[in-house]
């Protein structure tokens, strides 16, 4: 490689990296908190559910429960299971029967979610939880003022991380085998920096490549398959990208006959039928077509499970009027290219295909990313804080820097600050109130994220930063499992002891979260010590 191009290449690397750095360091940390949104739903509503949930619903008492307060005649409802908690997504289209008017609640959609064990309803407001939260801050969700804007920007972020990592892979390429092997804890801090910024980088590289293609595709292919982007790509075929991609299920043409059916029928019968086929499908969605009329039909579909199976999915659909099995796709199916490519990078994308080990893996490394890219931000600023740099330029960088490190460490502290808050108060803060758990999240979240972010700037000390975010990181992380105990009386031995795994998985996460956060104190103290002697 020329001078010429490995400058070049070093350069852009070294730029892209700094733009988009704090938002990268957002969308790991709170990507990697995101791998564990069940876990976190769970113990935040004190719900921990057993596997295999959808399997075990009563859909006729939950129906039952619907035509409580709303009349389901002639309507499409889908109950999906996309998260592994107790609350499942029922979804309702406007009845078919044109008889009814507008003020009429068969005339509206509805969608809710409800707690399949108590059949309690809840909108999507009064259902946020903290996992939501973070699920959803990994991608900038809670930008989307203008449109899907926040979507876009995760997704430009995830281009360039991508770009980062190959010129820093070809910058990097001659003594990538030699610097992973060097570390020289007892040098400068640059020294330091260079070392683990390269180690970790290399030790990181295929996760953090994974992530940077499948963020690419499932971010920027979103905003493609928008209706405006849609219908500018094929003005003249509306859903044709999903048609290409294939990602929806076929369904024949069910006509509504305006004939109420005229026999008793049981759901649960025909989800058994499907389980009774295939003992080890999991379900993850039903959807009813036409409900209450004679030609009323139920699809079932599920996995053998992501563990077992990352691509296939298996199905059935009934007439309900003779219990006939019109459709069927069985999990030895093939399934389409484009359907398995869009599987295979939204499983690798989650991470929810090997259990709790490759959470803690995924977990681990996304922590491991954020000091790469952290890292990466104080080489860039120790290099050019030298005497040839302009004073005015080295000021720029210098305030850069710290607001760099007030963002992205101030994240830690306010993390745990939440969960204490929602652990805390989040159920009277409903019930006093009135208000939902959203706005609590937003205000305590933001808020303070922005208060400790300014008063960390004001500080303008990026070692004083470090070590009392890691500080305070560690106290409130392990005050979050004893707020759990004192609230529920689910203290982390009796959540081992009844099973509550999710609920025992995000106590134990937050202890061994503070605990590395004191360890690394502990390394920072002692290299200071050592640096000042």
């Amino acid at each position: 490689m020329s001078n010429r191009i490995y400058n070049i290449l070093f350069h852009t690397h070294t730029i892209s990296g700094i733009i988009i750095s704090a938002l990268l360091y957002i969308i790991f940390f709170t990507g990697s908190i995101a791998f564990l949104r069940d876990e976190i739903s769970a113990w935040e509503h004190n719900k921990p559910i057993e596997e295999n949930y959808f399997n075990t619903i009563d859909f006729d008492r939950s129906l039952k429960k619907l035509e409580e307060n709303k009349n389901l005649y002639g309507r499409d409802i889908t109950y999906s299971h996309r998260y592994f908690e107790r609350e499942v997504n029922v979804s309702m289209t406007p009845s078919k029967d044109s008889s009814l008017t507008n003020e009429n609640s068969g005339r509206l959609s509805n969608y809710l979610f409800m707690d399949m064990d108590t059949f309690e309803k809840k909108d999507y407001q009064s259902n946020y939880s903290l996992g939501e939260f973070f699920y959803r801050l990994h991608f900038f969700a809670q930008l989307n003022f203008f449109g899907r804007s926040g979507y876009l920007l995760a997704g430009l972020v995830a281009f360039f991380f991508l770009f980062a990592i190959i010129t820093g892979v070809l910058v990097h390429w001659k003594k990538i085998i030699s610097n992973f092997y060097t570390f020289r804890p007892m040098a400068k801090w640059k020294t330091i920096w260079t070392d683990a910024h390269v180690a970790l980088g290399i030790i990181g590289l295929p996760y953090q490549f994974i992530f940077a293609v499948t963020g690419c595709y499932l971010m920027i292919g979103y905003m493609v398959m928008l209706p405006p982007v849609e219908s500018y790509l094929f003005p003249d075929e509306p859903g044709e990208i999903a048609n290409i991609l294939n990602l929806e299920e076929e369904v024949d043409n069910m006509e509504f006959t305006y004939t109420p059916i005229q026999k008793d029928f049981s759901i649960n019968h025909f989800a058994g039928k499907i389980l009774k086929k295939w003992p080890d499908l999991k379900l993850s969605e039903l959807k009813i077509i036409n409900y209450g009329d004679a030609n009323m039909y139920v699809q079932l579909s599920g996995s053998p499970g992501f563990d077992e199976n990352l691509l296939d999915r298996a199905s059935q659909t009934y007439r309900i009027a003779d219990a006939k099995l019109i459709a069927e796709k069985s999990i030895d199916s093939p399934t389409s290219y484009a359907q398995g490519t869009f599987n295979l990078l939204r499983r690798l994308h989650y991470g929810d295909y090997g259990g709790y080990g490759l959470k803690l893996i995924y977990l681990v490394l996304g922590f491991v990313t954020c000091f790469v890219i952290l890292s990466g931000v104080y080489i860039w600023l120790v290099a050019r804080n030298k005497k040839s740099v302009s004073k005015s330029k080295r000021t720029f960088n210098n305030w850069l820097v710290t607001i760099y490190t007030s963002v992205c460490l101030s994240l830690l502290p306010i993390t745990a600050i939440i969960f204490i808050v929602m652990k805390v108060f989040g159920e009277s803060y409903v019930a006093d109130t009135g208000g939902v758990r959203k706005d609590l999240i937003y205000q305590v979240f933001f808020w303070g994220w922005l208060i400790l972010s300014i008063l960390f700037t004001i500080k303008r000390d990026n070692h004083f930063t470090n070590k009392t975010c890691l500080v305070l990181g560690s106290i409130l992380g392990m005050l979050v499992p004893i707020a759990n105990g004192v609230i529920t009386g689910n203290w982390i031995w009796i959540s081992l002891q009844k099973a509550y795994t999710q609920i025992f998985v995000v106590d134990v996460f937050w202890v061994l979260l503070s605990l590395t956060a004191f360890f690394a104190v502990l390394r920072i103290s002692k290299k200071t010590k050592a640096s000042a002697a």
